[in-house]
């Protein structure tokens, strides 16, 4: 599934998530890494030595992307 959103797409797969930023940036993580902070509209990936987050553009969003993920 892809999910398009003010600075890009979020692709997502069973098993990974992967952002494609419109500068040009790919980020990736694995499903397991992923986290939510609803409050704040943001997808947090944190693999450890790795983090980043992206910030949704609506609450509807992030729960497209819980979705689809199987995350409640």
């Amino acid at each position: 599934m892809i999910i398009q959103f003010s600075v890009g797409k979020l692709i997502l797969s069973p098993y990974e998530v992967q952002a494609r930023l419109d500068n040009g940036c790919q980020l990736y993580a694995m499903v397991d890494d992923i986290k939510f902070h609803d409050d704040a509209l943001m997808l947090v990936a944190d693999a450890g030595a790795v983090r980043w987050n992206i910030k949704l553009d609506s609450s509807e969003q992030l729960q497209e992307i819980k979705h689809e993920l199987g995350i409640s």
